[in-house]
């Protein structure tokens, strides 16, 4: 009895160190439940601050919509770890297939978890300007980051997938008995910015075009088409709103006008700046930011984007 339960001892020690070695067997512990936010639609809640391995690079949101014959995902989370966890999560809740996976933008935290959901027989969609960013140097560079910030989450056997279908501009389309609404944003936060309303819930998925609660990273994005493309989203009049980061809302519409009106007085202030010929220095010192300054993000996002919008503006652009 004694030489069985030590020969059981030992191949268990053998599978949890064999478990170890293998790069397929690390999962995500992080928090991640799904909240519903209507009839069909549903969302998790990454956590605050940047990828890090703290919050295993869950610092981004994702949704699902349920519908009669399938699941569609918008977007696909930073690692695959996550993605099998927001595989369990819709589990939890559906045992409908996933048919669809709508990327809203190439970005890290938001399509490296793209490979699970592919080999479960989803298709994924992304805008036409999406094609090809998998395989730019900058990607390569950012993967090889990653694996650094987020080992053994992101790791060698995460793929850079790439959609299987394009999508030209806006388009509706139904699954399931479900209508959505697909509307290309971008040039905003990304080239290849989509949205998604899932129209008899009234939910917006707005992918990174909105960073609730928060100063938005704008970078050296287009100032003027991203405010445009709010615009957009506003006309769209949702009943929730789903941002790239933070928490849902219920009063989309006052979320919406926050991002675009601190990127007009982004560009108002900087772009007078430029024309006057003030350094940028001292324009950004004489702005008054009191407004913002309280917020999070505020000091690692804002002097930044000020910076590239005086830099947009100063070249000539809108």
């Amino acid at each position: 009895m004694i030489v069985r339960l030590l020969f059981s001892l030992l191949l268990s020690l053998l599978s949890a160190a064999h478990a170890a070695q293998s790069p397929d067997i690390d999962v995500a512990t992080v928090p991640l439940k799904a909240v519903r936010l209507g009839a069909h639609s549903y969302f998790v809640q990454g956590l605050p601050g940047a990828a890090s391995s703290e919050n295993q690079g869950f610092m981004s949101n994702a949704g699902f919509v349920v519908t009669r014959d399938g699941v569609v995902v918008f977007d696909a989370l930073a690692s695959p770890p996550l993605a099998e966890k927001l595989v369990a999560e819709i589990r939890r809740i559906t045992r409908q297939p996933i048919r669809v996976v709508i990327v809203s933008h190439y970005h890290a935290d938001h399509f490296y978890g793209l490979q699970v959901f592919k080999k479960l027989g989803a298709e994924i969609w992304a805008h036409r300007l999406a094609e090809g960013q998998t395989r730019t140097d900058e990607a390569a560079l950012r993967l090889e980051q990653r694996k650094e910030a987020l080992f053994p989450w992101v790791d060698e056997n995460t793929q850079l997938l790439e959609a299987d279908r394009f999508i030209q501009g806006d388009m509706d389309f139904e699954q399931g008995g479900v209508q959505f609404a697909l509307r290309h944003v971008g040039p905003a936060h990304s080239s290849e910015d989509l949205a998604m309303m899932v129209k008899p819930d009234r939910v917006l998925y707005a992918g990174d075009l909105v960073f609730r609660g928060r100063v938005p990273f704008v970078g050296d994005a287009d100032g003027a088409a991203w405010i445009k493309a709010l615009d957009k989203l506003i006309a769209l009049n949702p009943k929730v709103l789903v941002p790239g980061h933070g928490a849902s809302s219920r009063t989309p519409r006052a979320d919406l006008v926050f991002t675009r009106d601190y990127l007009k007085f982004l560009r108002t202030h900087m772009g007078k700046a430029a024309r006057e010929l003030v350094p940028f220095d001292e324009a950004y010192e004489n702005t008054d930011w009191s407004a913002y300054r309280d917020m999070p993000a505020f000091d690692e996002a804002n002097r930044g984007n000020a910076y590239n919008q005086y830099l947009r503006l100063e070249a000539g652009g809108e």
